[in-house]
């Protein structure tokens, strides 16, 4: 089994790494590989950097690029240049006996579905959605089937054409609901956090971006929560939030499923694993100061699906976030679906998604 990701955020490492685990409990040999990697002479190094500069200065204008990479005719020469750059690397690295490839990266996805349909890969090809919104280059031709985290996002992936499967999130086992105030109070202990606080865990995936300190400044205005700020590999934001704010701050956490068990809410601005995960944990989900482009998209999605609400002012968080500590809040479903091991299995297997999941065909 072969696996491309991306080193770009944590979300599709994160995905790719959940799902390897799962498979290589299974027994099964799992080889994963980073899109970036199969990209010439340092360009993907340069794609990364470009993308974590205009999130960190400019996120503006990484909206603009998504909106216009998601227009038919630039979709489609985005495939076709990711296919030209990156086709034989990929193809290289893809063993003659692998039973199936799998990726979790819209470019690597595009890659794929056109080695698959022109049948220079024999083996089955799975493609991972890992946001609640589904950008048009995260649905190929040629993929046998998209997994989608919920029937909602599957829906999205059929009005784009491809062929889909509802499937329960790619999150790690960890991350589960509480069984008491007394595990929550435990977990509070283990971080050194207030056992008596309403806490706010404000998640800015990996690199910290975006209005992290203003969120916090807000969820404090409100007077009904503690801002915990996960600050994650943006050191410059931890230095200056543990200098001027009253939040409570991390950096990078290795230990999140305790930390979602201390929260009584969760505040995201982008909605891609962290949120997922919060929602693993049955923590309400509250999306706010989203970052332009997919984090606006994705707070869209979820507030469509009517998971996680979308306050656009201080006077909306506030009443969300009292909602959500006195337990009135929307509560995340937890999402039907075959675990997404079991449809690849099944694909490798026998070339077809097995008959008892739900495909949402194109």
């Amino acid at each position: 089994m072969v696996i491309f990701s991306a080193s770009i955020g944590a979300g599709h490492d994160g995905a790719a790494a959940e799902l390897a685990r799962r498979l290589e409990d299974q027994g099964q040999a799992v080889v994963r590989h980073d899109f970036l990697d199969m990209l010439p002479a340092g360009l993907g190094l340069r794609l990364r950097s470009l993308y974590a500069s205009q999130l960190h200065t400019f996120p503006q204008s990484w909206a603009h690029v998504l909106t216009v990479a998601g227009r038919p005719r630039v979709a489609s020469g985005a495939a076709g240049l990711s296919v030209r750059l990156a086709a034989s690397r990929m193809l290289a690295a893809i063993p003659l006996d692998a039973s199936a490839v799998v990726s979790t990266y819209p470019l690597a996805t595009q890659v794929l579905g056109r080695l698959r349909s022109t049948e220079r890969l024999p083996m089955p090809v799975a493609a991972v959605m890992t946001d609640p919104w589904v950008h048009p280059l995260c649905v190929a031709g040629g993929v046998d089937v998209h997994l989608a985290p919920g029937r909602p996002i599957a829906a999205q992936v059929h009005r784009l054409g491809g062929p889909a499967v509802a499937v329960a999130p790619l999150v790690r086992p960890a991350f589960q609901p509480v069984s008491g105030p007394g595990e929550r109070a435990a977990a509070r202990h283990r971080l050194g956090l207030p056992v008596d606080e309403r806490l706010a865990v404000v998640v800015a995936g990996s690199w910290g971006v975006g209005d992290v300190a203003a969120t916090a400044r807000d969820i404090t205005a409100s007077g009904v929560a503690v801002p915990v700020v996960v600050c994650g590999r943006n050191e410059r934001l931890h230095r200056r939030l543990d200098r001027t704010s009253d939040a409570i701050v991390f950096g990078w956490v290795d230990t999140m499923p305790d930390l979602l068990r201390a929260a009584d809410v969760v505040v995201h601005n982008a909605g891609g694993l962290s949120s997922a995960e919060a929602m693993a944990s049955g923590v309400p989900v509250i999306s706010y100061r989203c970052l332009p482009g997919h984090g606006v998209a994705n707070a869209a999605a979820l507030e469509d699906a009517d998971v996680s609400p979308w306050p656009q002012t201080v006077a909306e968080l506030t009443v969300e976030v009292k909602l959500a500590i006195t337990g009135m809040a929307r509560r995340p479903p937890a999402e039907a679906g075959p675990d997404a091991t079991a449809i690849i299995t099944s694909l490798t297997a026998t070339g077809v998604v097995p008959a008892a999941a739900e495909v949402i065909a194109a």
